[in-house]
């Protein structure tokens, strides 16, 4: 099912029950019931409470964009760290120049091709892209240089692996969801607290008062899911992309 569908039947659905009880607690309250003596304290604790839940909000959204950014930037060093190897290599005799390129396209392939679906389905990286990353090691350390220039070649080759290893690390440790269960627990219980509020005010069911229920209760919704949306950095809709790599390795396509 597509995300935004999803999103879609999640705000008509908060609508619908907000409306819903709207409704039925408009045909409990008597005729002669007068909105206006609703305590002053009520109005001040409830607005206290949207201003604390909306604080609350901000700052996850925050978070899991930040998030969500600092795994996009790490996708960038790796691919182009990776780039670098290939195109340092050109100082090496060909048939070594041949291997690490051979194995870093094949690293790169695997990363956008298969590890990326398997990253986002399971939160975490593959045997297979460890094993390939590997190779492209032993392809640069194993070889020794044959003159000074190669020499002043190898070490920034090995260091340029270092830098793919250590982001591809990272990669593994944000794959997954980065918010916690009980920051979770906190934002769905403040939003049903929240939404809740509103019939302690003694709302009407006129057009106005269901109108403006009705679009509360939705951009609750709309925020909750931006935020479960963006807490994957790697398997949701709006999450970091292999766009890098095929950026960097053109001939890996999309």
């Amino acid at each position: 099912m597509s995300e935004w569908l999803v999103l879609s039947l999640a705000m008509a659905a908060a609508c619908a029950v907000v409306l819903t009880i709207v409704v039925i607690n408009h045909r409990r309250i008597p005729d002669d019931d007068d909105p206006s003596e609703t305590p002053d304290v009520i109005e001040y604790m409830t607005m206290m409470i949207g201003v604390i839940y909306a604080i609350v909000l901000g700052l996850a959204i925050a978070g899991v964009w930040e998030a969500r950014g600092a795994a996009q930037e790490t996708v960038r060093q790796e691919a182009q760290a990776l780039h670098e190897i290939s195109a340092r290599a050109e100082v090496y005799p060909q048939e070594v120049r041949a291997r690490i390129r051979a194995d870093v396209d094949a690293y790169a392939s695997y990363v956008v091709h298969d590890e990326w679906k398997h990253m986002s389905e399971t939160g975490e990286l593959s045997d297979e892209g460890t094993a390939l990353l590997e190779k492209v090691r032993r392809s640069v350390t194993d070889y020794r240089p044959a003159n000074d220039f190669e020499g002043q070649a190898y070490q920034p080759l090995v260091d340029q692996v270092a830098v793919v290893d250590d982001a591809r690390n990272a990669r593994g440790q944000n794959a997954g969801e980065t918010m916690p269960g009980v920051v979770w627990f906190g934002l769905i219980v403040g939003a049903l607290v929240t939404v809740g509020l509103i019939f302690t005010l003694q709302i009407r069911r006129t057009g106005r008062e269901l109108l403006l229920a009705g679009l509360f209760s939705a951009l609750i919704a709309f925020l909750l899911f931006l935020i479960w949306d963006f807490d994957a950095p790697y398997g949701r809709g709006m999450s970091a992309t292999s766009t890098p790599f095929t950026d960097l390795f053109p001939r890996l396509g999309g």
